[in-house]
This record gives C-alpha cells, sequence and structure tokens, in this order.
C-alpha cells in the first residue's frame, strides 16, 4: 500500500473497482490500438507498445487520475504520410521529437491556453468524436476476402447483430441490479463464455491481428542524426505534438467536469511527452490521452490512477503470455461496448437546449462535429472551432462600443466611452466624434472603457492629429494602470496628453 502511495493515491481508492476496471479499459484498448497501428501501415505489436508505455507513464505521472492514455488514432492519423514516404524509423524520431514538444508546453505552463477553448467547441468535439466512435464500430460488420471487402450477410450478420445486441443489454441492465463489478468487463465475459460453451463461429480479436510478443526493446530511431532530417519530422511533429496536447487537455477538462474535481494541466503535459519520448526509443507509435477509454474507466466506477496502471499492465501481459486468450474474445463484445461508450460521449443535453443557445453557437457547435467527423482531425476541428468563436465575440463587442457627448460649465465637450476600444470597434470609435464643430478642448473619458491593442493606440494617434490639424486639444482621462502603460509604450507614434484623477479608482483587471 505505501507503494501505491507514491502515485498520488490521496483520495480512498476502491482496489477491486479499479483492478476491474483496469481489465475492461484493457479489453477495450487492444482491438482500438491494432487498428490504428494497421491503419498506419505498423506493425500491430508497435501499436500495443503504444497502449502500453502510454498507459503506464502517464497513469504514473500524469495530472489527472482516471483518465487513460492509449495509442491514439488522433495522432497516429499525422504520421501516415511520414510512414509511407519515409519508414518506421523517421515515425519514431518523429514521435520522439513531438514528445520534446510537449514537454516544453508543460515546462512553460502553457496548458492554460486550453481555457480559451469555448462551451460550444466543446459540444462539437465531443459529439463527433461520438459519432467517429460509433461509426467505426460498423467496420466490423465487413469481411475481407479474396474479392476484397464486404459486408456481412446472412449468418455471420445476425450472429454479429444479437451479440453485440447481448453485450448491450447487459451493460444496460446489470448496473440496475449491482455496481459491484463494472458492466463493461462482465459483458465481455458473459458473451465470450456464451460463444466458447456453444461454439458460436464469429468474428474474434485474432481475425484483426496475431498480438503475441515480447517486452517493448529499446531502439535508436536508425536516422541521419542531421538537419535534413530534423526539416523532415520537425512538421509532424509539431502537429502531432499539438494534437496529442488538444485531445488530452480536453479529455482532461471533461473527466473533470465528470468527477468534479480538478486535474493538473501542466502535469499532464509533461507526463504525455514524456510518454512519447519513450514511444520514439520503445518502438512505439506514441499517442495521447482517449476520451472512449477514459469513458469506460470512469463509467466502471474508477476514480484513481491505479485502473489505468493496471490496465497497461495487463496488455503487457497480454503481449508476453495471454495473446492466446485474448484472441478468442469476440469482436462482437467489444464493439458492444464501444457502442455505449460512444452513446455515453454523446452530450444529450446540446440537443436539449440547442434552442436556448445563441445561433453563433450552434452553428460553431454543428461545424466542429461536422469536421471532426469528416476529416478526423480533432485538432482542427478544435482550432476552427476557436477561431471563429473569437471572431464572433469580436464582432458583437465591436457593436457594443458607443459613447455619451455633454459639455460642462467651462465650454470642455467630454465624450464618455462606453464598451472596450480595440481592432474591431476602432472605425465606429472614430465615427463618434465631430472634430469639426468640437470646442477647443475635448476629453474622452475611459471610465468604462479600456485601451486593449495597438488599433486602438494608432485610432488615438488618428484621432489626436485630427483635433491638432484643427488647433484643438485632446485629453485622456480615467484610463487603467494597463491602458497607460500602452500609451507610454507608444509615445513615439502617439501624443495624446493623459489627465491623472488621483481620487478615482480607473478600471482594472
Amino acid at each position: 500500500m505505501a507503494f501505491l502511495n507514491l502515485f498520488d493515491f490521496k483520495q480512498k481508492v476502491n482496489y477491486k473497482t479499479e483492478v476491474l476496471a483496469g481489465f475492461t479499459v484493457a479489453m477495450t484498448m487492444i482491438p482500438e490500438s491494432l487498428s490504428f497501428a494497421i491503419l498506419a501501415g505498423l506493425s500491430p505489436l508497435t501499436g500495443l507498445y503504444a497502449a502500453f508505455l502510454m498507459g503506464l507513464i502517464t497513469a504514473v505521472l500524469g495530472g489527472r487520475p482516471g483518465m487513460v492514455s492509449g495509442g491514439a488514432g488522433a495522432t497516429v492519423v499525422v504520421l501516415i504520410a511520414l510512414m509511407q514516404s519515409h519508414g518506421v524509423e523517421y515515425v519514431f524520431a518523429a514521435v520522439a521529437l513531438a514528445g520534446l514538444f510537449q514537454v516544453t508546453v508543460g515546462v512553460f505552463k502553457l496548458a492554460k491556453f486550453i481555457r480559451l477553448v469555448p462551451q460550444s467547441v466543446m459540444y462539437g468535439f465531443v459529439n463527433g468524436l461520438a459519432v467517429i466512435i460509433f461509426m467505426a464500430q460498423i467496420k466490423q460488420f465487413t469481411t475481407t476476402g479474396a474479392t476484397g471487402t464486404s459486408w456481412l450477410t446472412g449468418t455471420p450478420l445476425w450472429t454479429m447483430l444479437a451479440l453485440v445486441a447481448l453485450t448491450v443489454a447487459v451493460v444496460i441492465v446489470l448496473p440496475k441490479i449491482t455496481k459491484a463489478v463494472p458492466a463493461s468487463l462482465v459483458a465481455i465475459i458473459v458473451v465470450f463464455l456464451v460463444v466458447l460453451g456453444f461454439g458460436i463461429e464469429t468474428k474474434t480479436v485474432k481475425d484483426i491481428a496475431s498480438i503475441s510478443g515480447s517486452l517493448p526493446p529499446f531502439h535508436i530511431p536508425m536516422v541521419p542524426f542531421s538537419f535534413d532530417t530534423l526539416k523532415i519530422i520537425f512538421p509532424y511533429s509539431l502537429v502531432m505534438a499539438g494534437v496529442g496536447l488538444i485531445e488530452s487537455l480536453l479529455t482532461l477538462n471533461i473527466v473533470d467536469e465528470i468527477t468534479g474535481t480538478r486535474g493538473r494541466g501542466n502535469k499532464e503535459c509533461v507526463a504525455q511527452g514524456t510518454a512519447n519520448v519513450f514511444n520514439g526509443f520503445f518502438t512505439g507509435m506514441g499517442g495521447c490521452a482517449m476520451i472512449a477509454q477514459s469513458f469506460v474507466n470512469l463509467s466502471a466506477g474508477s476514480r484513481a490512477r491505479l485502473s489505468a496502471i493496471i490496465g497497461s499492465i495487463t496488455i503487457l501481459i497480454v503481449i508476453l503470455v495471454g495473446a492466446p486468450i485474448i484472441e478468442r474474445v469476440p469482436m462482437a463484445a467489444l464493439v458492444g461496448v464501444m457502442v455505449m461508450v460512444a452513446i455515453g460521449t454523446f452530450e444529450w443535453t446540446s440537443l436539449r437546449i440547442i434552442n436556448k443557445m445563441p445561433k453563433p453557437d450552434v452553428i460553431v457547435g454543428i461545424l466542429v462535429a461536422i469536421i471532426t467527423v469528416w476529416l478526423h482531425n480533432l485538432a482542427l476541428a478544435v482550432l476552427i472551432g476557436v477561431i471563429i468563436s473569437a471572431l464572433v465575440f469580436a464582432w458583437e463587442s465591436a457593436k457594443r462600443i458607443r459613447a455619451r457627448k455633454y459639455i460642462d460649465e467651462k465650454g470642455v465637450k467630454h465624450y464618455e466611452i462606453f464598451g472596450p476600444l480595440f481592432f474591431g470597434s476602432v472605425a465606429t470609435f472614430l465615427e463618434k466624434f465631430d472634430v469639426s464643430n468640437d470646442p477647443a478642448e475635448v476629453i474622452i473619458d475611459f471610465k468604462e472603457s479600456r485601451i486593449t491593442d495597438m488599433s486602438a493606440i494608432e485610432a488615438l494617434n488618428k484621432l489626436t492629429e485630427r483635433y491638432h490639424r484643427s488647433g484643438k486639444k485632446l485629453h485622456l482621462r480615467h484610463l487603467s494602470a494597463d491602458c497607460r502603460a500602452l500609451i507610454k509604450n507608444a509615445e513615439s507614434v502617439i501624443d495624446v496628453n493623459v489627465i491623472e484623477d488621483p481620487e478615482y479608482k480607473v478600471m482594472a483587471d
């Protein structure tokens, strides 16, 4: 027990639940890791090694107990082109370099930028991912023969459907009876025993690939250590690092919401990077957090690191000695579990409140989901969603700027500005002023506004020049400390008078 406490087990741990959840996670991770490795043209063992290394290292070092990492498709897809053009050794080198990028992000505490992802983008990301998980299971209803790939028909089809339905039924019904054991694991065992007991012919894990092997071997990527090699792998590593961190940090946020606790994003970045560096030197294909397996883990009752550790060790045991048994597990059982994961992943709340959400948010959420499903590029989908959301926010903020005008008893005209002054609102801001008809002295009051960027400073510079040419004086009043700093830094390009009001507390952060 003292050994387990080294892994940050500060909360009370239900060891039975954690162990059973770990077995369930391993069962769902094995076929997915195999599928992604084969998709990228890599050895099946490369995928399993990634599942073992990512799962173990991130479980021990990561910033989010309960989250599961492995050989994820989001990161593997990035490397397919590199595999086809330069081979597996360059892939290993790119994975290791991507890990270094991720460690750097964590060390410099840049994970906070995930807060810039709006809720509408999160909805689209999760819903799109749920569709991807579901659609990936449809492929299991196909068979590959001499004439190519075709859909199952007749008895094999109905057998597959019946076994999937049995799995789904167990997952749904068992928690109503007892939650002592994970429903997903029980479902896999039940279907396995039914197929074994009745001698039913159906697709098994072995039909995907053999999973028997040895310990991950230490292997320095056989690539020239030169600038030319760096030029080749750099873009792939950078994209892989970004994709992996985006998916991992979004998964971390979702797990935070489910568990009502808060993970440590920067620590998770370092853990993800460390795991990928090890992958590069131990023949793994790399990866990131796996949202589907994380949901399986959480739905099985796990809330600690132990389940992910057990899951990764289980995968290693399967590689070493357990392959003959696991290879006989029916794919229908795993398909049924993943179908339920897809249903649980989908944010059904987003459908119920869609008529109450702002239209731009609805459009962004749908667009992110479509891009996620269409391109299978989670990072690109999130990036586009964030950019569109930012542009919408800028547009809406730009429309809010307004001015209240009056002339005091001394004949000085005041412009009280409301709303932020930034690149999107400067045009409207400049239209508020009547330079030709204004008196000799004008004060712009920013007590309800802020100067936020260089575009705002340039707008003030243009306004100053217009009043100067008309022989009039322009003053700024009630600037916050950061606004005054911006003005001071831009003294070489702007000449305005700032009136200090020591009795008035200016607007600050």
